[in-house]
């Protein structure tokens, strides 16, 4: 019998989920019910995730964790604990690991069956193309060549987001209705949501001035804390994710490489859209400055939750600063609040 332990990794958000959704059904098809529970590595302790593991409800009879930012387990005693946990391992309480990242610590890979594992490659632009004029075409919609471009170009580039955006045309249009270029503009151009990673195309603009895409950045921020989804340590995590991906992009593309599609495609640049974003962002921020953005991040993400959301707006709004103007440095005043 397999461990109960599960790893998915990648950008294909959407095809990841489903996985993620399909191990949970099999597990309530098996046991009737389970507690689900959904934690990030950045805010949870693996002894208490073991623990959650190990505790038998009177009512529940199964366990499900699902834990996302697996990359950042790599403490020896960390995964440790999840090694003993395995040892004796109920089938009934499951733990499955989560990534936007390819890969995550090889001592973690090892505990975890080769048929539990699976990488999520991003699609590139032709596959997301098929696939979104497939899933117009199941709900009852057809879809113009030049549509399904646009959508690509004002979406986030993997199923999920596609999915989340499209639902608004199925809203507005009757079934069977032919989505066109025109469509697409007054859907998503004229009410596109922002969010962490809209943000940070917006700072990664380089035929802008820094003050031209501060005042950008900090504009499309207000709009986020507005809407219902405007959590700073989802925002904060959403940037972070950003700067690692470019960090990447740097690190492939070391002394002028050259990389086929194909090659950025394994490393998770599958679409245009995405390898258009990077390359301009390159050009606003190199490797190092990545490591001190990476750092301002996680300073600001340390401050937010200490000290509540009393000053969150004005810290995010510091850390853009710091971001866009500074390229990572730290505001002495913010320093000493």
């Amino acid at each position: 019998m397999s461990a109960p332990i599960y790893l998915y990794t990648g950008p294909e958000i959407g095809n990841r989920n489903d996985q993620v959704e399909s191990v949970k059904a099999s597990l309530i098809k098996k046991f009737g019910d389970a507690d689900n529970y959904l934690l990030y590595a950045s805010d949870s302790k693996i002894e208490d995730i073991i623990a959650k593991l190990q505790t038998e409800s009177l009512f529940v009879p199964a366990t499900c964790v699902v834990l996302r930012e697996a990359e950042l387990i790599k403490k020896k005693d960390e995964i440790e604990l999840i090694a003993t946990w395995l040892k004796n391992a109920r089938d009934s309480a499951v733990l499955i690991l989560v990534s936007d990242e390819i890969s995550v610590d090889s001592k973690l890979d090892k505990l975890v069956p080769k048929e539990n594992k699976q990488i999520f490659w991003a699609m590139d632009e032709s596959r997301l193309g098929s696939w979104l004029q497939g899933y117009f075409r199941k709900n009852g919609y057809s879809i113009e060549p030049e549509a399904v471009d646009s959508i690509l170009e004002l979406t986030e580039n993997n199923t999920e987001a596609l999915r989340a955006e499209c639902g608004r045309f199925f809203l507005c249009f009757p079934k069977e209705h032919l989505i066109t270029d025109e469509d697409v503009e007054q859907i998503l151009a004229h009410n596109r949501e922002e969010s962490a990673f809209t943000l940070f195309d917006a700072m990664a603009n380089p035929s802008e001035s820094p003050t031209a895409r501060l005042e950008s950045a900090l504009a499309i921020l207000q709009k986020i804390l507005l809407t219902k989804n405007n959590s700073p340590v989802m925002i904060l995590a959403g940037l972070a994710s950003c700067f690692r991906r470019l960090e990447l992009w740097h690190s492939i593309h070391a002394d002028g490489a050259y990389l086929d599609d194909f090659a950025l495609k394994t490393k998770g640049f599958a679409s245009k859209t995405a390898r258009n974003q990077y390359s301009r962002a390159s050009r606003v921020w190199s490797f190092g400055q990545c490591a001190a953005v990476l750092a301002s991040i996680a300073g600001a993400d340390s401050e937010i939750r200490s000290s509540g959301t009393t000053l969150q707006d004005t810290q995010l709004s510091i850390l853009l600063y710091e971001i866009i103007m500074k390229n990572g440095g730290r505001v002495e005043k913010y320093e000493s609040c």
